[in-house]
């Protein structure tokens, strides 16, 4: 009797140990995958961070269900971001060799500087619960977004003035070339409608031989 119970003793120690390494390894599981979880959820957010299209476009939707001074404080996030890619495409162009360049590139990368410190604000302006003192922050942070957007006009005016003469002389040419090929074209249609009226051309092109012409002079009434 004694030694049945202990082998009972002893299943159940082991029916135990094997319950605890069931719970380990499940716990364990589970934290690793809430581990993993968290890093690819970390990773994606990165990610839409460092991406400007998905920040853009969350940026605006926000933006476009917002009101309130909140709602203006992200309509001016969207204007200075769309005054600065304005700004970015000109300058791209420019250094491309298709227009001016000199200083417009570090000319911008400052005005970009202050756009980004300028977007900062703005992100600061959205967690005040003040009203007043966010009314009063609206005015001034619009008056420096209308400020930038003067420079990024200016910088843009001055990439479409050396652009304007490059384009009007290339078109001036193209219009010239154009034109004497299309008066050449019509002088020659002209030419040949006379030969083939005067009968001294074949209309499949072929000179037309003597006696076909005394033929047909013999057939004029």
């Amino acid at each position: 009797m004694t030694a049945h119970r202990e082998r009972f003793s002893n299943v159940e120690v082991v029916v135990v140990d094997v319950l605890i390494w069931v719970f380990v390894t499940l716990l364990i599981l589970v934290v690793v995958s809430i581990a993993t979880v968290f890093l690819i959820v970390r990773a994606l957010v990165k990610r839409i961070r460092r991406s400007r299209a998905i920040a853009g476009g969350v940026l605006r939707t926000r933006a476009r269900f917002s009101s309130g001074p909140h709602g203006k404080v992200l309509r001016l996030r969207v204007r200075l971001e769309e005054i600065l890619a304005s700004g970015k495409a000109a300058v791209d162009l420019a250094a491309r060799g298709d227009g001016p360049r000199g200083e417009l590139p570090e000319l911008f990368r400052r005005i970009e500087h202050e756009g980004a410190a300028l977007d900062l604000q703005l992100r600061l302006m959205e967690s005040e619960t003040d009203s007043a003192v966010l009314a009063e922050e609206l005015r001034a942070a619009g008056l420096r977004v209308e400020q930038v957007a003067g420079l990024v006009r200016r910088l843009r005016s001055a990439v479409a003035l050396g652009l304007e003469g490059v384009t009007d002389d290339t078109l001036t040419t193209l219009r010239s070339d154009v034109d004497r090929e299309v008066a050449a074209l019509h002088a020659g249609v002209q030419e040949l409608r006379t030969l083939n009226r005067d009968g001294l051309v074949d209309p499949t092109g072929h000179q037309p031989t003597e006696a076909s012409t005394v033929r047909d002079k013999g057939t004029r009434p």
